[in-house]
């Protein structure tokens, strides 16, 4: 019985590593060409569709992506040295996974109130210059 399921390992490790990214990006395909058809059929033209797209991809980037992922990448790291030295200290329970969250958490709450504070003083800039042209 073990030498049978032993048998199916390398057949699963392959279907795995070969079928799942296959498959998304066969459905990323498929998805891509249903959305530019039922464009299509909506009445656009080749050309306009991808003026659509090409307008979609230049959007503007959020400047302040960089700060969030730094801030949560940062808090990650402080929440595994917490988590390793409470190991370290005695504590019978691993409270590395509950440090992480936690200061995960505190990274987003931190980039929420920094790119709040960032947002309303670019709005009332924006507005003392509607006000003053």
């Amino acid at each position: 019985m073990n030498s049978v399921a032993e048998a199916f390992i390398p057949i699963i490790a392959i279907i795995f590593t070969f079928g799942i990214p296959g498959a998304l990006i066969f459905w990323y395909l498929y998805i891509k060409h249903k959305e530019r058809t039922k464009l299509m059929d909506m009445g656009l033209t080749p050309q306009e569709a991808r003026d659509y797209f090409r307008e979609k991809e230049r959007r503007p980037k959020n400047p302040l992506s960089s700060l969030k992922w730094g801030i949560l990448l940062s808090m990650i790291g402080i929440g595994l040295f917490f988590g390793i030295l409470l190991d370290e200290a005695g504590f019978k329970d691993s409270l590395s996974g509950v440090m992480v969250l936690l200061f995960g958490g505190l990274g987003f709450i931190i980039y929420y109130f920094i790119a709040n504070s960032k947002l309303k003083k670019d709005a009332q800039i924006q507005q003392s210059s509607n006000q003053n042209s």
